[in-house]
């Protein structure tokens, strides 16, 4: 935005402390005139002393002249110059001592405006850390500091994300690229396999084009919220994935509260889906578990969902959540998504003014609690 020229913050400064000082000097010398001057009468007759009848003792003085008593005017004739004076002396130093004070004072704020200016060119990496006791200042560039190592950590995920999602997107397009290359070079080719395999990889990047749509959408808070029962979406998310289950062996079982919260039924259904799905996919082969559980705070509501599977490190578990990461190893197998799945929860719940924690099961597998505000009561 385009401003005129204005004075700078010190100089308006200096001329407050000096103006602010000017006055109070006034003040003190209007209240020696107010209230010592003013008993002062304006004529004073000087009167000669009396020596008639007198004795004169021996080595004593002679008797004074004439006394002069100072009147009014007399005394305002000294008393003004030097007021003069003391004012004169007043601005100096209140200029001279108010730009040195206004010059310490923002000297915080100098540096916090030179750590904006790199920030406006791109430089993330530059922080402030303002040292000395807390103030405003300190507060304000402590806040600036956390600010910029947020929008570092964000920026450098937008980069992997846009890296990641490219290499996602190419993958299915190379593959149908050469699918009809090799469809073009032989005429007589059964096409009926290759339609098959088309299908499949257009399916897949579909399914990756809308999950990077709801994951826009989730960061964007482009939803109305509404009342919406955590327990109501674990169970229509249970029943829309009991098949999976059922085909890879394994047992869902799901308990609680009523937990009710605000948001959008839609992206909260998705998010117990995605949870769902993730402890589906990564499980034991055979004979595993799901658990779903709702829980009531006096705060908050919780959807905690557990599985059983391969033992993992709590550093493992810290990755999770970053977009294309499935299990410890970027692999793809059947079902096993697009590698959103977390990353999407981990938006949604975000969105929702909500805390998502991934902790590692000591008997293998994970258990993930997503902790959203509960509904106020009515």
């Amino acid at each position: 935005m385009a401003r005129e020229p204005g004075w700078s913050v010190r100089l308006k400064l200096t001329l407050s402390y000096a103006g602010f000082l000017m006055i109070a000097g006034a003040l003190l010398l209007a209240v020696v005139w107010v209230f010592l001057l003013r008993y002062v009468p304006d004529v004073i007759a000087n009167p000669l002393p009396t020596t008639t009848g007198t004795p004169h003792v021996r080595g004593t003085p002679s008797p004074p002249g004439p006394m002069v008593i100072p009147d009014r005017s007399d005394l305002l004739a000294a008393f003004a110059p030097k007021v003069a004076l003391m004012l004169v002396f007043l601005l100096a130093f209140g200029l001279l001592g108010g730009w040195i004070l206004a010059g310490s004072m923002l000297a915080p704020l100098t540096r916090i405006t030179q750590a904006t200016r790199l920030a406006t060119t791109g430089s993330l990496s530059h922080r402030i850390r303002l040292e000395g006791r807390g103030d405003e200042f300190r507060e304000l560039a402590d806040s600036f500091d956390t600010m910029l190592a947020r929008l570092e950590a964000h920026d450098a995920e937008q980069q992997r994300f846009a890296a990641n999602a490219s290499h996602e997107l190419r993958t299915p397009l190379a593959i149908t690229q050469t699918l009809l290359d090799v469809a073009r070079n032989d005429p007589d080719r059964d096409n009926g396999k290759l339609v098959e395999h088309l299908h499949s990889i257009n399916t897949r990047a579909i399914e990756l084009t809308e999950a990077l749509l709801v994951l826009s959408r989730a960061n964007q808070r482009s939803f109305t919220r509404e009342p919406v029962d955590l327990s109501l979406a674990a169970e229509e998310a249970a029943e829309t994935l009991l098949p999976l289950a059922e085909e890879r062996g394994l047992t869902i079982e799901t308990a609680g509260d009523i937990a009710p919260t605000l948001g959008s039924r839609t992206l909260l259904v998705q998010l117990v889906t995605n949870l769902l799905h993730n402890a589906i996919v990564h499980n034991l082969p055979a004979r595993g578990t799901v658990w779903i559980t709702t829980r009531v705070r006096p705060q908050s509501v919780q959807l905690v969902v557990e599985n059983t599977g391969e033992k993992l490190t709590p550093q493992q578990a810290a990755t999770l959540t970053e977009p294309f990461q499935r299990g410890s190893e970027r692999v793809r197998t059947d079902h096993s998504g697009v590698g959103l799945g977390l990353a999407i929860v981990k938006s949604i719940t975000e969105a929702h003014d909500g805390t998502l924690t991934l902790t590692p099961r000591p008997d293998g597998g994970l258990r993930v609690t997503v902790e959203l505000p509960a509904k106020p009561a009515e």
